[in-house]
């Protein structure tokens, strides 16, 4: 598959995610995996759903975790620009994977495009079933007119603006503050919650 590049979102101010936000979000991806049968490995998208996973893997005490490099922006910047397709690096990473139940987790998708790409890799292993998860859809550079809840099965969170991990850094590797990028409540992003907290109505 051939993607165009992507443009980047709009200016709108970047919303930072908490840890504590994190960890809600994750115990929601693992309630919705386990009821829909406990997988019996985690794959990682490296480096950002490494995180998410391990989480999730710990959550549903799954010890098979595995990983992936898959990339499609260019830096770490806010709003970075996209390439024109994602690129993988050391699939066998994966190792075997044949008839095995897996959840694939990223933290964000934007196009979708990493998410798919690295679903082809991992059905490639002969896997028995494939589910996938992320944190957060950004809407903003989702392609019309499909919707991201028809090629993602578990999805905690959606926004319009682009979004900022605990573990990141607001202007890539070498910022030292994160002044200006305002904090996402606990309660959800400036999107809309697909899966309510235990005190929403």
């Amino acid at each position: 598959m051939t993607t165009a590049a992507i443009p980047p979102v709009s200016s709108d101010a970047p919303v930072r995610l908490t840890w504590s936000r994190i960890e809600a979000l994750t115990h929601q991806l693992a309630a919705r995996a386990d009821g829909d049968g406990m997988p019996e490995a985690v794959v990682g998208i490296m480096r950002g759903g490494m995180i998410p996973a391990v989480m999730i893997a710990h959550q549903l005490g799954i010890r098979d975790v595995r990983t992936i490099e898959v990339t499609h922006t260019a830096s770490d910047g806010v709003n970075a620009a996209k390439t024109s397709v994602p690129a993988y690096k050391n699939p066998a990473s994966l190792g075997d994977l044949a008839g095995r139940d897996v959840l694939l987790v990223d933290d964000i998708a934007g196009s979708g495009a990493t998410l798919e790409r690295t679903r082809r890799i991992v059905e490639a292993l002969g896997v028995r079933r494939l589910r996938t998860a992320v944190l957060t859809v950004n809407r903003a550079n989702w392609p019309a007119p499909s919707c991201p809840e028809d090629r993602i099965d578990y999805i905690a969170e959606q926004t319009d603006t682009w979004v900022i991990f605990p573990w990141e850094t607001t202007d890539g590797p070498n910022a030292t503050s994160s002044a200006g990028a305002p904090t996402a409540p606990d309660g959800q992003l400036t999107g809309r919650a697909l899966v309510p907290e235990p005190d929403q109505p």
